[in-house]
Formats: structure tokens, sequence, C-alpha cells
């Protein structure tokens, strides 16, 4: 459940809404606020995106390091 709230807390970091976020992943704000609240499992695809749109690594978001690099 920690990779929602770390995929929420670095939009917040940034100040960004989840209607921006969905833009530049080409989805809806409905389906990013699925991704969000952990309703949807989020593809590798929308995952890496994530990752590189955050500067972080993937690893991070999946919980398997807290290192953000």
């Amino acid at each position: 459940m920690i990779m929602y709230k770390r995929i929420r807390n670095l939009r917040e970091d940034k100040d960004m809404t989840q209607t921006q976020i969905a833009d530049i992943l080409h989805c809806s704000q409905r389906v990013y606020s699925d991704y969000e609240r952990g309703k949807l499992d989020i593809p590798t695809e929308i995952l890496i995106k994530l990752a590189d749109f955050h500067n972080v690594s993937v690893d991070y978001l999946l919980e398997r390091t807290d290192d953000k690099n």
C-alpha cells in the first residue's frame, strides 16, 4: 500500500493535480485516481513513466528500496 502513497506524495511534492499527472501519462484523471488509491494495478509502462517523471527508480515506487535513486 505504500506504493500508492509514494505516488501521491511525489505528485503532491510537485504541487500537481491528478489531472495534470494524468495528462502527462495520457490517461484520464479517474484512472490516475484509481492508481493512487490502489483500485487499479499500475501497468509497467505507466510505472516507468512515473519513475522517469519524478526522477526516482521503479524499485522505489514498488517499495523494493527506500532509496529514490
